[in-house]
């Protein structure tokens, strides 16, 4: 398998994508006006404790108030089975160092922890702490043993808390000591700053995003990491210099003619993730829909017939879906509670091995996935860790004609609701004649279609009636002009 990132800069964005065999597998967009906020670090101030929800907010600085649990704070983290109560831990304007964990999405704040945490190459730092965790994703108990072995070496007896990480599988001891006094040099520099700076200031911020790509993104299986800006190569190569040497080989500067993402196949792949429907190879297809509470995804047949009868039919698009599914969860950066509809089957061990195949297709992801059992109604609930907006939401905005419906109204029910609207003014008011502004499509309707209905209202309220074209209206949108 090849694996390559691309990452496309430009002064407003950084976009990076993940390709694997030709396949764009992920995608990653930061702009300079909407960069997250994840791990951010900062002096914040307690606006409001909320003692029935055990939560509180927090000015940090920002448009609206950060959200802070109970279960994110420090001191009930440390002591999981003492009952803790939020307002004998903070109080309104206690100054408090908090990290963000959750960007604000939609109309919700910022979500924050007082557990700091700052990411390097191959650990995790926890200053507030003094155990050593390895990642999850390090199975092996004998391996997993041994990395803390080594790291407990090269620390002090009173040493801080540390997490290590997936990469440092293979690091040597001198790479995990200069990320050790990398973390230490970050954490008194966020110490100082807490000492100086005033209330709802920004202490720490984490990496751009084309660094981040070197330090959490390239792995074993990355072949080449190309870069289309020759300044930012400059950048990222100084960076891998200092911090992880062992990537420095395989950043290139791509100075094709072609822009980057278009030879790859990037473009297409981003506009195809913006589609409610996504095809199957075979013919069948998903409709992807999401909400602010949920994503569904329904799995269809569509075209597909199969080969032998119906039953295999079904069960080969659900296992073909199964693979896309956690692909464009990855693409669209779905997160939260998606609920997938997969086409019923009867048969036990198609339902088994369709979940299996689901698993072990969402394995390769990032972030953590959790997937459910099949319920009784046939359908699989997958639940994904969201700490950023989805490519539509950093991409689109809500259409200003259906403000995000995704219908709107058709011509000959505006015609009657503007109908109705003249039969109210008439009852209210004694106007000597009524003007209707409304688009073009709800005019001609009152032309053709709907020319004996506006005519019989006439007559009814004794006034004339006029009829103008307003070009800028939406579909929906109407005036009825008393004169």
């Amino acid at each position: 398998m090849k694996e390559q990132i691309l990452v496309n800069i430009t002064p407003q964005e950084t976009r990076v994508a993940t390709v694997e065999d030709g396949v764009v597998q992920d995608i990653h967009i930061e702009r300079a006006s909407q960069r997250g906020l994840v791990g951010n670090i900062y002096l914040g101030i307690v606006k409001r404790v909320l003692p029935g929800m055990q939560s509180a907010f927090i000015e940090i600085g920002l448009e609206r108030a950060a959200f802070l649990h109970i279960a994110d704070v420090i001191e009930q983290r440390q002591h999981p089975n003492e009952a803790q109560r939020i307002e004998k831990i903070v109080h309104e304007g206690q100054p408090v160092l908090v990290q963000v964990i959750k960007d604000p999405i939609g109309t919700k704040g910022a979500r924050l922890s007082t557990q700091i945490s700052i990411a390097g190459r191959f650990l995790v730092f926890l200053p507030q702490e003094h155990h050593i965790g390895v990642s999850q994703r390090i199975e092996n108990g004998e391996e997993r043993e041994h990395l803390r072995e080594r790291l407990e070496k090269l620390l002090p007896q009173d040493h801080h808390g540390y997490i290590i990480r997936t990469s440092a599988d293979h690091a040597a001891d001198g790479e995990l000591r200069a990320d050790i006094d990398y973390l230490d040099l970050i954490w008194a520099d966020i110490r100082q700053k807490s000492q100086i700076q005033p209330a709802k200031s920004l202490l720490f911020q984490d990496l751009s995003l084309q660094l981040r790509v070197l330090r959490d993104m390239v792995s074993e299986q990355t072949d080449d990491v190309l870069v289309d800006s020759r300044e930012n190569f400059q950048r990222m190569t100084e960076f891998a210099t200092s911090f992880v040497p062992d990537v420095l080989p395989r950043i290139q500067h791509y100075g094709g003619e072609r822009p980057l993402f278009e030879l790859y196949g990037v473009e297409a792949e981003i506009e195809r993730a913006l589609s409610r429907r996504v095809n199957l190879k075979f013919g069948g297809y998903l409709i992807i829909d999401q909400t602010e509470a949920m994503t569904t995804i329904d799995v269809n047949t569509g075209g597909f017939v199969g080969t032998r009868n119906f039953d295999d039919t079904i069960f080969k698009t659900n296992l073909e879906a199964t693979h896309v599914i956690a692909r464009q969860l990855r693409l669209r950066n779905l997160g939260g509670i998606i609920i997938v509809d997969f086409i019923d089957m009867d048969n036990d061990e198609h339902r088994r091995a369709v979940l299996d195949e689901l698993q072990k297709a969402l394995s390769r992801d990032r972030t953590k996935v959790t997937v459910s059992d099949f319920t009784s109604l046939g359908l699989v609930e997958i639940t994904r860790k969201r700490t950023r907006e989805s490519l539509a939401h950093v991409l689109c905005q809500p259409c200003p004609t259906c403000q995000g419906r995704g219908e709107i109204k058709t011509a000959e029910t505006i015609c009657y609701d503007i109908l109705r609207e003249i039969m109210r003014e008439a009852r209210q008011f004694n106007a000597r004649e009524y003007r209707i502004l409304a688009s073009q499509n709800v005019i001609d309707m009152f032309l053709d279609e709907e020319s004996a209905s506006l005519a019989m209202l006439a007559d009814f309220i004794g006034k004339p009636i006029y009829l103008q074209v307003e070009t800028a209206y939406t579909q929906e949108q109407f005036d009825v002009v008393l004169v």
